[in-house]
C-alpha cells in the first residue's frame, strides 16, 4: 500500500484529478481522520474537507501513479 497527501485547490483541479485516477486499475481511498471515501467518486470527494491536505491511499507498487498524480501531491501536512 502506498500513502500520500494530496492537495486540491478549487473543484476543477478536483475533477482532474478524478479523471486522471480513474484510468488506472487500481482502488484509491482519500480521507482525513476517519473520513475515508472512494478517491473515484466526485460525490464521495466533494463531501470531503478539500481546503486542507487529504491522505490519499492505493494498493500498487507502480511508479507511474505517483508521476500522474504529482500535480496533486502536497508535500506539507
Amino acid at each position: 500500500m502506498q500513502q500520500v497527501n494530496v492537495k486540491f485547490n478549487d473543484v476543477e483541479q478536483i475533477r482532474q484529478f478524478i479523471n486522471t485516477i480513474d484510468k488506472i486499475d487500481t482502488n484509491f481511498d482519500l480521507g482525513s481522520g476517519h473520513r475515508v471515501v472512494d478517491a473515484k467518486s466526485i460525490i464521495g470527494v466533494m463531501a470531503l474537507d478539500f481546503t486542507k491536505p487529504l491522505r490519499l491511499r492505493y494498493h500498487s507498487d507502480d511508479a507511474d501513479i505517483r508521476k500522474k498524480i504529482a500535480p496533486f501531491l502536497c508535500t506539507s501536512v
